[in-house]
């Protein structure tokens, strides 16, 4: 008896995902509820639960295939008695696993072993550390047999050219989600008149704000004390001030909003992710805190939802933990503004005639000019800078 494995539902307006990856092969033992796949979709990567505990039995689909919701991608087969016969659409896979031993196979080079039903135990990588690459298989299929080669061969052995095998090169399939933020992102390019302003702020006050409290903060809240929560903070408080970088065209109206849905961008493992904090101009620094650090763990874990990142009025994107001394960010559509943090690094500045020297960071606001004027990109950036050098502002509302 065998139970049907179906692509869950995945969102509003979703409606197919690509099977990136299988996470359990034909004749594994799989518990309820643990993970058989994982799907991409335009935004996430979701994993596919077993629905009963068993053996992985039939997969319906290659990695890289396009499945609907609903569709049955995968058989689960009771546990008890002769585990089930593997269909002949897993064989081959298995084969590759049990003749490549240790052997690590890129997922172009396991496709071309499978097309030509070869041993990849016995074709001889020259790629890094002996791995197999595309030249490789390619060289194998196209040589002749053994015994004609060993007829044809020279009595002395030429000369040989310089070998070009470590030149290897690699093409692998862009995931469902980089294939959207490449297309959102140059949409954002071609429709908006984006235009970016920059700042440097003064990171003394907030740094020793920080250093003073962070042990008192992370013992109370449980929580670390970054920086985002007392940039998320300024911002909420400069966009009440300066509505129309909140807003947002639809069609031929303006739509201004009087609560600040943020987006932050969080490292993944497959990329970047943009969950997004709601009504965070109602949030204390340590709420804010706290759902950053969730969204943290949840996209290092791969747990992230689409109700996650859906929505979204304003983006703060910190590339400063990179190392970032200066960028211009894109605008995440159909938001109209978007905030750049970069590295703190010490700069010699004039504070009261004298030259002195202080933690700086550059600031970025690009924007949609369609929308937003010159003067209002210039005093929100402003506003962010002044309440940062002065946190006292984000305390008193000022």
């Amino acid at each position: 008896m065998s139970t049907e494995v179906k692509v869950p539902t995945l969102g509003e307006s979703i409606a197919e995902a690509t099977l990136g990856q299988w996470l359990k092969k034909p004749g594994d033992p799989v518990a309820m509820d643990e993970p058989i796949a994982s799907l991409e979709t335009d935004k996430v990567a979701v994993e596919v639960p077993s629905p009963v505990a068993g053996i992985m039995g039939a997969q319906m689909f290659a990695e890289g295939a396009t499945v609907g919701v609903g569709a049955v991608i995968a058989a689960i087969e009771a546990a008890s008695g002769a585990p089930a016969a593997v269909p002949a659409i897993a064989a081959p896979v298995l084969a590759i696993e049990a003749d490549a031993g240790d052997l690590t196979l890129s997922p172009s080079v396991r496709r071309l072993i499978l097309e030509h039903g070869l041993d990849p135990s016995k074709i001889k990588g020259s790629g890094k550390d002996g791995r197999l690459t595309k030249e490789d298989v390619l060289a194998a299929v196209s040589a002749p047999p053994i015994a004609a080669t060993v007829a044809a061969a020279p009595a002395a052995e030429a000369p040989k050219a310089p070998s070009t095998a470590n030149r290897g090169e690699e093409r692998v399939r862009m995931t469902r989600l980089r294939q959207t933020v490449a297309r959102r992102l140059k949409e954002a390019q071609n429709t908006a008149a984006m235009l970016t302003t920059f700042n440097d702020v003064d990171m003394t006050e907030v740094m020793a704000a920080r250093a003073k409290y962070k042990d008192l903060f992370e013992k109370k809240h449980g929580v670390r004390l970054g920086f985002m929560g007392f940039f998320t903070k300024a911002v909420c408080m400069a966009l009440r001030d300066i509505p129309s970088v909140n807003a947002s065209i639809e069609g031929e109206e303006i739509v201004y909003r009087n609560y600040a849905d943020i987006s932050v961008a969080v490292s993944a493992p497959n990329g970047l992710v943009v969950p997004v904090i709601r009504d965070a101009q109602d949030m204390s620094v340590a709420g804010i805190e706290k759902a950053i650090g969730d969204f943290g763990a949840k996209a290092k874990a791969g747990t992230m939802t689409m109700d996650d990142m859906k929505g979204g009025t304003f983006t703060i994107s910190n590339g400063g933990v990179f190392g970032s001394l200066m960028s211009t960010p894109i605008i995440n559509p159909p938001q109209s503004a978007v905030l750049g943090l970069h590295r703190i690094e010490d700069r010699p500045v004039v504070r009261d005639g004298q030259v002195v020297v202080r933690p700086m960071m550059y600031l970025a606001l690009s924007y949609d000019h369609r929308l937003i004027d010159g003067r209002e990109a210039v005093t929100f950036l402003v506003a962010v800078k002044n309440a940062i050098e002065d946190p006292t502002r984000l305390l008193i509302d000022l």
